[in-house]
């Protein structure tokens, strides 16, 4: 236990350094964007190829793809009865807002350092079907809500998914794994330097991230999403560890993967949508700090 909370608290002090270290204007807001490419395009991908290789995947585990997508679907509806008697504006926004995990960003960080290959694994799979929902899949949601007229359209979350290196990245060793090809030694054994990088990377970039815009009138909204969000959230996580038929290093994965922070494409998206990008933002960051608390404290119970 006392090692499980030693490096969960080292995370988070890289997170806070990060913080710091933008406020005392070593880091720039800008630099959060160089950041994001760094770990999206560079460490995240080398820590998914380094983990897959030599992995045995058998193809009845890609039901952990159809979980993380399947638990999009379960926000999308949950944000359908939220805004039942609502305008369709906030139907949109909690379409836009409620589904989709950060992973590759948050999650897969505590995977690397807490469950090792396997737990990565789990990871990469669940994510990929998380994609869908994150990359495009809630977004093309929101803007049929909000523009009736408009029909939805899978080529755009496709060119969206395509375009994301880390997608590439599952798809490709989820695809050799299946085949049993493994990549020559020379490029794992580069990938996996490369990403052993990649926890203290992300959580460094969402450190010069994290800030709050929110507007403090708004606090009613923010308390009644992260509420719904993080009860499903916690019930889902008992779900996945007590009632899955999986290996422990699966369950483990599934549950930590449920306490996910939100989408970090949300608030983005939110712009797109011309909504309220100052209280997606502030939900977004908040649900930052509930995760971290909450995954935290599953690790020493569940290590």
């Amino acid at each position: 236990m006392a090692e499980v909370l030693m490096k969960a608290g080292s995370f988070v002090a890289v997170i806070i350094m990060g913080n710091l270290l933008r406020r005392a204007g070593f880091f720039k807001e800008e630099d959060f964007y160089v950041l994001s490419k760094i770990v999206l395009r560079i460490t995240l991908p080398a820590a998914i190829i380094s983990n897959f290789s030599g992995i045995d995947l058998k193809p009845s585990m890609l039901v952990m793809t159809l979980l993380g997508f399947g638990g999009g679907i379960l926000y999308i509806s949950m944000a359908f009865i939220m805004s039942i008697g609502k305008k369709r504006e906030e139907w949109a926004f909690n379409t836009m807002n409620l589904p989709g995990y950060n992973i590759g960003n948050f999650t897969m960080p505590f995977a690397q350092g807490f469950l090792g290959p396997m737990g990565v694994v789990a990871t990469s799979l669940f994510d990929t079907g998380n994609a869908f929902i994150c990359l495009g899949g809630s977004y093309s949601a929101a803007v049929m809500i909000k523009e009736k007229n408009t029909r939805f359209s899978i080529l755009p979350v496709m060119k969206t998914l395509l375009k994301s290196v880390p997608f590439d990245a599952y798809l490709l060793m989820t695809v050799l794994s299946l085949l049993h090809v493994a990549l020559p030694a020379p490029i794992t054994t580069f990938t996996g330097v490369i990403g052993n990088a990649n926890a203290f990377m992300a959580m460094l970039m969402i450190g010069v991230g994290f800030k709050l815009n929110g507007d403090s009138s708004q606090l009613g909204k923010i308390v009644k999403i992260l509420a719904a969000r993080y009860s499903a959230a916690i019930a889902l996580a008992l779900i996945f560890y007590f009632l899955l038929p999986f290996s422990m290093e699966y369950r483990q994965a599934l549950t930590i993967l449920a306490l996910s922070p939100m989408s970090s494409a949300a608030p983005a998206f939110t712009g797109n949508l011309n909504s309220d990008v100052g209280l997606a933002s502030a939900a977004n960051s908040i649900s930052v700090v509930i995760s971290t608390v909450l995954i935290t404290g599953t690790l020493m119970m569940i290590l």
